[in-house]
């Protein structure tokens, strides 16, 4: 079947990477793509936000199914778009319809859901700048560290973990009543610090079954040993060790399974990706955030990790036929170091010759903010490259790319040495 990907980051580079090894892929489409997918596929310069285009590309290639890598499109309603156009419908979308892609779209609507089906998180508060003056009382009656989100999309940045009071209660000030992140922080949650260490968890539902994915971890500030502005992401590892059998075995029972449950119990369809963000707190978890799609850089740990046919665990998830498929993932540790622009998450040039990576050996470079220039491969954004390997267990995968990543060289390239440092 021909398939179309949304989206032209890592994650993107590495679902086209799965997909194009199965034997039941026809023509392969990325949408706009970068550097990287073209090695499997045909980059169509679209936006993905651009419903009209989205559609018009799905026609021309005889597009089977379409398969949404970030969350603004589902934000924006783009499986409705489908569902309710005569020449679409019947391509399957994986993805989550707009209501449900408010798990991501809004914390407090996620905090809302969580409450409702007694999923274990931290306390919060929502407020908007007609009750600023109650937050700062709330956050009075917090003890720091004091933790504020942007209620809408932020580009993954809209997080503040403050320890003091008064930068609490300017910042908050500032996200609501000057808009710091904009519209997605007209309304902001506050809550509970929860003290424990942080991993993710992926799911796959066709609303009716799920199949658990491999877990992974990820490091998000900018600095080494986790100090710094956050980031999209700076690496990751897959699995996570400290998830033990016991552990996980909490997280199926009390987040996914009711998760999975609580959107059939709201009658919200979910067909897609569900990203948990836990918090493991004294060997119990707690949810942190929803996301509505796959991670990244998690995506670049944990598909190559997974040994099924990517097309058919897919085409299940379409079918509503997860019940039925046998997920097969290799024992075998992976990470991946993200290679990124001198100055982000800041301002940062773009337009650097990229060289070597012809040099890689024994791992796998997922392109995220690349773009092709002729023949010369050009850095196109923040995060750039991410340099995918697998070993024994984490430390030696580790190894392996931070060989390879000396073996590429940009312009003002920075990345982090320290992946893992909090797991040894």
């Amino acid at each position: 079947m021909n398939i179309l990907i949304l989206g032209s980051g890592g994650r993107e580079c590495t679902f086209a990477w799965k997909l194009a090894q199965s034997a039941k892929c026809g023509a392969l489409f990325i949408a706009p793509g970068n550097a990287g997918t073209l090695e499997y596929g045909t980059n169509l310069a679209i936006n993905p936000n651009d419903f009209e285009q989205v559609k018009k590309a799905v026609l021309d290639h005889n597009i089977k199914m379409v398969i949404v890598g970030p969350e603004d499109p589902l934000v924006l309603g783009v499986h409705d778009f489908f569902l309710n156009d005569s020449d679409l419908k019947g391509v399957p979308v994986i993805g989550p319809q707009k209501y449900a892609a408010q798990l991501e779209g809004s914390k407090e609507f996620a905090k809302e859901f969580m409450y409702r089906h007694n999923i274990p998180t931290a306390q919060y508060k929502s407020f908007t700048v007609a009750n600023l003056e109650e937050g700062y009382e709330f956050l009075d009656s917090l003890k720091p560290p004091y933790v504020l989100k942007a209620d809408g999309l932020a580009a993954g940045k809209g997080v503040l973990i403050l320890n003091d009071l008064n930068e609490a209660k300017k910042e908050l000030e500032e996200m609501l009543a000057q808009q710091k992140f904009g519209a997605a922080s007209s309304k902001v949650v506050i809550e509970e610090f929860l003290d424990g260490i942080e991993m993710s968890s992926f799911v796959l539902t066709d609303s009716e079954n799920y199949v658990i994915l491999p877990n992974a971890k990820d490091y998000k500030r900018i600095g080494e040993g986790d100090v710094g502005l956050n980031t999209g992401g700076m690496g990751a590892i897959s699995p996570v060790p400290f998830a033990d059998e016991e552990f996980l075995s909490k997280v199926e029972e009390r987040v996914i399974v009711p998760t999975v449950e609580g959107l059939k119990k709201d009658n919200i369809p979910y067909v897609g990706f569900i990203f948990i963000g836990l918090i493991k707190v004294n060997n119990e978890p707690f949810v942190i955030e929803y996301n509505v799609r796959m991670g990244d850089p998690e995506t670049e740990v944990v598909i190559p990790r997974i040994e099924s046919d990517f097309v058919e665990l897919l085409s299940a998830t379409a079918d509503k036929k997860l019940d039925s498929f046998n997920l097969k993932v290799m024992d075998k540790s992976t990470t991946t170091v993200m290679m990124v622009s001198g100055g982000y998450p800041e301002a940062y040039d773009k337009g650097m010759e990229i060289k070597g990576l012809e040099n890689v050996n024994d791992s796998i470079v997922f392109h995220a903010g690349t773009k092709l220039d002729g023949t010369t491969v050009k850095t196109s954004g923040g995060r750039v490259l991410a340099v995918t390997s697998y070993g024994d267990d984490f430390e030696k995968a580790l190894k392996q790319s931070y060989q390879n990543i000396e073996k590429i060289h940009f312009d003002k390239m920075n990345f982090r040495k320290d992946i893992g440092f909090d797991l040894k």
